[in-house]
């Protein structure tokens, strides 16, 4: 490994470099753990069910306080209107959502069924001979290109 500000070879990942001390990171190590599907899905439920709630209640509050007070202004029934607008909005988010969780949850049930047939096949691969490849002769990337050469050849 070379150092990217000196360029002295021979470094070390993980550790610094002994010319001019810059730290040097292993790049071969991805900088974050990939987070699993069904986490996000587990926490756009939570948010989802958090605006839902949030929203409606402010605009029940603002349409309970301010309708049909006289001098009113009308940013706050937009407001409210709006806030019906987005917690209708999550309610879709959400249900899509635990379609979505449905689904991944199925994918768990097949990958336990994957395992089983697994097992399966090992067990029937326990009962059939292993294979003789001594009789194999592996393809050669020249037989095609000699055979169109002594077809042409013939051919002229």
């Amino acid at each position: 490994m070379f150092c990217p500000k000196c360029g002295k070879p021979d470094q070390t990942a993980e550790t610094y470099c002994r010319q001019c001390g810059t730290f040097l990171p292993d790049l071969t190590k991805p900088l974050k753990k990939p987070i699993a599907p069904d986490v996000h899905v587990r926490a756009n439920t939570v948010l989802s069910a958090m605006t839902i709630v949030t929203s409606f209640t402010l605009s029940i509050l603002l349409f309970s306080l301010f309708l049909g007070r006289s001098g009113t202004p009308p940013i706050i029934y937009i407001t409210a209107g709006l806030l019906m607008a987005m917690g209708f909005w999550h309610v879709q988010t959400l249900w899509r959502t635990l379609l979505l969780r449905k689904h991944f949850k199925k994918g768990q049930r097949s990958s336990v069924e994957n395992e089983i047939e697994r097992d399966r096949t090992s067990e029937t691969d326990k009962l059939l001979q292993p294979p003789n490849f001594d009789d194999h002769i592996p393809a050669s990337v020249t037989d095609r290109t000699t055979t169109l050469l002594e077809s042409k050849k013939r051919s002229a």
